[in-house]
């Protein structure tokens, strides 16, 4: 099946992908504006995760053709509809990273009942910290509570979660599916707002095959000879966080906005 084709060039891996949509781009830029507070950015969020979930689906799951009935079936019985679809025999599993990650997994679970049967279809809850040094510089996550609900064969597991900032809390939750939940899944889909260059080369360094999602690269600190680079080109070169691992251009924090909670 063809692939959505409006995404920025990189030399990031064949598995990322960043959406390079207009229309997406300054609704996220709005987002992300000082003024932005509830209820908008919840409303923004859930157009934007509600993009994103329809073309990941469209792009990673697999797909049918089918034969069925319309209300005009009766009148013209030879002229059946015929098309594709998603095939509702897979699994799906929408991870809520909380807190940034409670709504964009609700809106994923949600979304994805509309092509998959209930049965198949499963949201779980980790609690993820980030841990730091007396600098406050990012060491690492920890991950608290928890509520997995089952296996994960053959499940297409998704991380909704909007910052991609250091990749802490994304390597370590799904090191945690690896390695204490029953398996193989089919695919780990890591779906973003905003990723860092440091944080592909986290993600991906920890687990290659991941597919990682995204409507927005930052790497607004890089030298300007970088930025003027294609994307990826000077990697090691190119950075998106400043000395406390916040993301710049980026947008704050997401998670103290959207929960109105500023802790």
């Amino acid at each position: 099946m063809a692939k959505f084709q409006q995404e920025l060039g990189h030399h990031y891996g064949p598995q990322v992908h960043i959406i390079d949509s207009p229309f997406l781009n300054g609704l996220l830029a709005k987002a992300c504006h000082p003024d932005c507070v509830q209820p908008e950015i919840n409303r923004i969020v859930e157009v934007l995760y509600t993009h994103l979930i329809s073309l990941t689906m469209n792009n990673e799951f697999d797909q049918e053709h089918f034969t069925q009935v319309t209300r005009m079936t009766e009148a013209h019985p030879e002229q059946l509809l015929k098309s594709h679809r998603l095939s509702p025999q897979q699994k799906a599993v929408s991870v809520n990273l909380a807190r940034a990650g409670t709504y964009p997994s609700h809106i994923c679970y949600n979304f994805l009942h509309f092509a998959l049967p209930a049965q198949n279809v499963r949201q779980d809850h980790i609690f993820a910290a980030r841990m730091t040094d007396s600098k406050e510089h990012v060491t690492g996550a920890n991950l608290g509570g928890m509520k997995i609900g089952g296996d994960v064969k053959e499940a297409h597991v998704i991380f909704p979660d909007p910052m991609g900032a250091t990749g802490n809390t994304m390597v370590t939750a799904i090191e945690h599916y690896k390695k204490h939940i029953e398996g193989p899944a089919k695919k780990f889909i890591c779906l973003n707002l905003i990723v860092t260059p440091e944080y592909l080369k986290n993600v991906l360094k920890a687990h290659p095959e991941v597919v990682i999602y995204a409507l927005r690269l930052d790497r607004g600190l890089s030298p300007q000879a970088v930025l003027d680079a294609t994307p990826g080109q000077y990697w090691d070169q190119e950075r998106g966080l400043n000395d406390k691992q916040y993301i710049v251009p980026g947008g704050g924090g997401f998670g103290e906005i959207m929960n109105n909670s500023f802790v």
